[in-house]
């Protein structure tokens, strides 16, 4: 995993995540070490290591927040959820909903030890094995979108039926709220958005929000995934949306915050290209390919964009929990120009 950076709490917040975490955390020694690891914008992630054990503390950001943003009490129902099921996820410890303990509500879980890899060339994995990385991949999202949440629990985690038209509209209302100056390629992919909505077709799985590359840990030096973290944005939803924003990385620059695979020889370098990727989630869920593709790459741009910009306010308002925050905001426009020439192809 991201080494993690040295990081404390005030000395009230460090009594007080002391008095819990006795009451909490089984086997606890009576002192902990908290670190902040470096990755992640939205929120942030602590190592936890107390005596020869650690763990996971995912906290809210502090400060004022969009509405409905940083849900971690989502996160850990969901993940608490889904230990039943055959997706790879951390295993969950205790929630803390009172947010007098450390500033912010907050939840531990298990520290998975194992690979992430942030550059979706895969430099680092020897040629002939990265299909099998992308093959976990697109296996575990496969996975995902055909566990049964109704029998875990989850009909509530979101509404069913007409995800895109919500989505659109509250990603364009987080956007709007959140928006610094204005961009013209965001406002015309917007707009093309809303006239090319396809008609509901009754899809609806558990989605994760976020799935690409570096939210997966690997196990060491292997092409099997140990666990998928940060669930922030999960939801009940269309599992194209999923999928889309996971093949964006092959559309996306090699240089830049975000590094993707836009102009490489995908064959040169054994990886899938956007067909095969779709052809074999799609064989591994037994359903028919997506007859609207376009729009949902195109929105899968349009929402990443809305984050990044929200991303990039709560940087200049000194929320964010990462400095890279305001480097965010250089992305917006790109990622909205990306999106308007995928419906132009």
């Amino acid at each position: 995993m991201t080494s993690p950076q040295a990081n404390t709490l005030d000395p009230q917040h460090q009594q007080s995540l002391h008095v819990w975490l006795q009451k909490h955390l089984p086997g606890y020694t009576g002192q902990f070490q908290l670190d902040k690891f470096a990755a992640g914008q939205s929120n942030p992630s602590f190592l936890l290591t107390t005596g020869d054990c650690k763990y996971v503390l995912r906290r809210k950001p502090a400060g004022e927040l969009l509405a409905s943003a940083h849900a971690v009490d989502r996160e850990f129902r969901l993940i608490s959820a889904l230990q039943h099921t055959d997706v790879a996820v951390p295993t969950p410890i205790a929630l803390c909903e009172d947010s007098d303990v450390i500033g912010s509500m907050f939840y531990l879980m298990s520290y998975e030890d194992g690979d992430i890899l942030w550059d979706p060339a895969l430099p680092e994995v020897p040629a002939d094995r990265r299909r099998d990385y992308y093959q976990a991949l697109v296996e575990s999202l496969a996975r995902l979108h055909s566990v049964d949440y109704q029998a875990l629990g989850l009909h509530d985690f979101g509404r069913p039926g007409n995800y895109y038209a919500r989505q659109l509209s509250r990603w364009t209302k987080q956007y709007q709220a959140s928006a610094t100056s204005e961009l013209p390629q965001m406002d015309a992919l917007i707009q093309w958005l809303e006239q090319h909505q396809p008609e509901d077709d009754g899809q609806c799985s558990i989605i994760h929000g976020d799935y690409r590359l570096d939210n997966v840990i690997f196990h060491k030096a292997e092409g099997r995934i140990r666990a998928i973290l940060d669930w922030e944005l999960a939801t009940l939803g269309h599992p194209m949306a999923d999928l889309a924003y996971y093949c964006m990385a092959l559309r996306l620059p090699r240089a830049g915050e975000m590094k993707g695979l836009q102009g490489e020889d995908l064959a040169a370098l054994k990886i899938p290209d956007e067909p095969a990727i779709i052809r074999h989630y799609c064989e591994a869920r037994g359903i028919a390919e997506p007859t609207h593709w376009t729009f949902y790459l195109a929105f899968s741009f349009f929402r990443l964009a809305a984050i990044l910009q929200g991303v990039y306010k709560r940087g200049l308002d000194g929320n964010a929990s990462s400095e890279k925050a305001l480097r965010m905001g250089r992305l917006v426009a790109p990622l909205a120009a990306q999106g308007l020439k995928t419906t132009w192809e």
